[in-house]
């Protein structure tokens, strides 16, 4: 029996998506379900079925703090992203082949390092006898130390560090399709660098701004190492207020339930994004 041509795909692909749905899916459908369970200290997990989870989140302020400096963070941490990830990127994009190579290493070499051993060494610069403070006590710009661990500011430096280079990649491989002749011909109309940039590099580098700042968005939302170890118990996040729901006072159904609303809020978010970007430069995307 022959295999026609359209389930051809499907039949290559399968052992991938097999591999997705038990790596992936199974486990976000037991969280789901996980989320309608109750809780009592007494008695541990009990096999129920209820919104009262949800519930408790959506009804206590203290979540709502939670969700919003967690969507702060990582919007703040977007936004600086973007406005460093974008020149540098076009700078990579104006290189000759030779030093645009060494770029992309300087900029993929951090990727090889593991979040935590990079998240320990902003620790080391951060802290109140870190590195910073003691470079800027010792020049005489500062009396006291500045306090940059355990805040918003320590979270959102190493969140940049770490996911800035997801930002360039983006916007580099979309201004791969620009066409050189365009900034040629606005140069040769006597439009200015800032003018060519505005109106020519910006909108064609549109896409890949759009697709960098979902991915570092949603990583940013979602991570955990970087909050943990640089807002220690001061800085409250989501990802590290489900682990402190499964693992410190063991209620794993409130946690699930954190989980799945930090899932579908950053889902809408990014889809809310996706079509303003898409609305505002609708040419670019056809």
């Amino acid at each position: 029996m022959k295999t026609t041509g359209t389930s051809t795909p499907w039949l290559l692909s399968a052992p991938a998506l097999a591999l997705f749905a038990a790596l992936l899916l199974t486990p976000l459908a037991m969280t789901f379900l996980l989320s309608f369970n109750s809780f009592s200290f007494y008695g541990g997990i009990e096999n129920t079925f209820g919104f009262q989870n949800y519930a408790e989140v959506l009804s206590d302020v203290y979540f709502y703090e939670i969700f919003g400096r967690t969507f702060l963070i990582a919007f703040i941490t977007t936004a600086i992203c973007a406005l460093l990830g974008l020149p540098e990127a076009y700078i990579l994009f104006r290189m000759k082949p030779a030093w645009r190579s060494f770029m992309l290493l300087i900029v993929l070499g951090p990727l090889l390092i593991s979040v935590v051993v990079r998240t320990l060494g902003w620790a080391i610069l951060l802290g109140n006898k870190g590195v910073i403070n003691e470079f800027l006590r010792d020049i005489g710009l500062i009396s006291s130390p500045i306090r940059m661990m355990y805040t918003s500011t320590g979270i959102v430096i190493a969140l940049v560090h770490v996911m800035i280079p997801f930002m360039i990649l983006a916007v580099w491989a979309a201004l791969q399709r620009q066409d050189p002749a365009t900034e040629r011909a606005a140069e040769s109309l006597g439009a200015g660098p800032l003018t060519i940039f505005m109106r020519i590099v910006l909108p064609q580098a549109m896409p890949g701004v759009l697709s960098g700042s979902l991915i570092v968005f949603s990583l940013s939302a979602s991570a955990f190492a970087t909050p943990a170890v640089l807002g220690g118990r001061r800085i409250k996040m989501v990802s590290t207020t489900v682990y402190d729901e499964f693992l410190n006072t063991l209620n794993w159904p409130l946690g699930a339930a954190i989980a799945i609303l930090l899932l579908v809020s950053v889902l809408t978010i990014m889809l809310a994004w996706n079509k303003l970007v898409e609305r505002r430069y609708s040419g670019v995307f056809e």
